[in-house]
């Protein structure tokens, strides 16, 4: 009764006239490589391998598929390259289509030689994440798991890793799979009643349906409120070293990159800009930014530079403020500590090898933020500020193995589009609205969470997915 409703598997997708044609494209590096990796999908790609690579016996269609087979791509008569070629046939391959993929030797003019020579043969130059496209159209991929890959590939740190070989092992697509299933369940369950009032009663419907949206909706916000340190560990934590002039910003940051980034130097503002650099700290990584010392001054690049830094404090993942113990805290510290206020922030106390005349107790009286006295010119406090930044994120809202994680912009607002339905449902229970009301923001909710795995997402937002994916992927 409700087929027609919910028939838009990707795989029941009208796939267009390009699917009909065999691609080609070099699927590794241009530079500085060993082995080049050429990959041919479609159709005519097994026809092609035939043409272009000869083996010292038979062709390659004539062996097993999933063999390696040693050979020479010849254009012509012209001998271009010593290869190691195989076979994938559909649908066991990474696009689900017929694939034949070439290693030649790794370098861009005989890689560009061995295109040129499968295009002359009938293949076109593959599209910008063609290949991940046609696995999605294919159904060898939902659209979390195709968007994972370049996720993947993208990654710079241990987390961001670890969160992409989740997504493409499936298991943002399991979850909306299971949220969709339930909910669907009460569209079918209303639906039937509404046709057949005879026979199925929805009396008291709304109670089981009120218990089991609360659970929905649990799972749905939970996702969301995870999105933003998802985001940020994938991307990096961008952190933000703030200070009054002199209290050791810059000497922190060259502590923390292992070398001299900074300049250093008694004389107070020194540090004009701002100055970036990534590093990593255990499996996460760090986006560090060095400011200009905040104090009020009537100079006027100086200030600036200050207004820069102010800046960077507002809109820093982590805020790390150094100050000065071995001098007494003024109305300049104050200003930056003002500063820290609702954000995720650490106070150094920098300068302990001095004679100190400021302590944690003094800062502790107008912040809450955690404290740990500290050195950057002996390096005293570096572990336990490197444990303090990790229990920060990662034993937070992160709990590792135990929960989907959203890293991805158009999922949050997808989930969010899904919860702003579920909760419209709830209302209308709540104001005793008639059933039919229910089913149509659970369709609402069920299309919306479908736009996640592309079960229920336009062409044009599929091709700019994919249209932001590296070439021959």
């Amino acid at each position: 009764m409700l087929s027609w409703r919910f028939n838009t598997r990707q795989a029941d997708r009208a796939k267009g006239k390009e699917m009909e044609d065999t691609i080609a494209a070099i699927s590794s590096g241009m530079t500085g490589s060993g082995i080049g990796v050429l990959r041919i999908s479609g159709p005519e790609s097994i026809k092609i391998g035939d043409e272009v690579v000869r083996l010292k016996k038979g062709k390659l269609s004539d062996h097993p598929v999933r063999t390696v087979h040693f050979g020479k791509v010849y254009d012509g008569e012209k001998e271009i390259d010593e290869v190691i070629a195989f076979i994938l046939k559909s649908p066991a391959s990474y696009t689900g289509e017929d694939t034949v993929e070439i290693q030649g030797h790794g370098g861009s003019f005989v890689m560009k030689r061995i295109l040129e020579t499968v295009l002359s043969h009938g293949a076109r130059p593959a599209e910008p994440g063609e290949f991940s496209k046609r696995a999605f159209l294919n159904g060898k991929l939902d659209l979390s798991q195709a968007e994972a890959v370049m996720d993947l590939i993208n990654s710079q740190n241990e987390f961001a890793r670890k969160v992409s070989i989740e997504q493409l092992s499936g298991n943002v697509k399991d979850c909306i799979e299971s949220l969709r299933h339930d909910i669907v369940s009460h569209i079918a369950f209303i639906e039937a009643a509404l046709d057949d009032p005879e026979h199925i009663t929805v009396d008291g419907y709304g109670e089981v349906l009120y218990k089991s949206l609360s659970s929905i909706r649990s799972r749905v916000t939970e996702m969301i409120d995870n999105y933003d340190s998802g985001r940020i560990l994938s991307s990096g934590i961008r952190t933000v070293i703030v200070g009054r002039p002199n209290a050791g910003k810059s000497s922190l940051m060259n502590l923390l990159c292992g070398h001299d980034r900074a300049i250093v130097t008694d004389i107070a503002g020194t540090t004009r800009d701002t100055l970036e650099e990534e590093i990593m700290l255990r499996e996460l990584s760090l986006r560090l930014v060095d400011t200009a010392g905040i104090r009020i001054t009537e100079d006027i690049i100086e200030g600036m530079g200050v207004d820069r830094a102010v800046n960077e404090a507002e809109n820093a993942d982590l805020i790390l403020c150094v100050v000065d113990s071995s001098e007494e805290l003024d109305s300049n510290d104050e200003r930056v500590i003002r500063l820290l206020e609702g954000k995720r922030a650490i106070v150094l106390l920098n300068k302990t090898d001095l004679e100190n005349k400021t302590t944690q107790e003094d800062i502790r009286k107008i912040t809450p933020q955690p404290v740990i006295p500290f050195s950057a010119k002996e390096g005293w406090g570096r572990e336990e500020l490197e444990a303090c930044i990790y229990d920060m994120f990662i034993s937070g809202k992160i709990r590792e193995n135990r929960q989907v994680t959203i890293t991805n912009l158009r999922h949050k607002k997808a989930l969010e589009n899904a919860l702003s339905s579920i909760e419209l449902v709830m209302k209308s229970i709540e104001d005793g609205m008639p059933e039919d009301f229910y089913s149509i923001d659970l369709m609402d909710a069920y299309r919306s969470l479908g736009e996640i795995t592309g079960d229920q997402v336009d062409d044009d937002v599929i091709d700019a997915i994919f249209a932001n994916f590296c070439l021959g992927k």
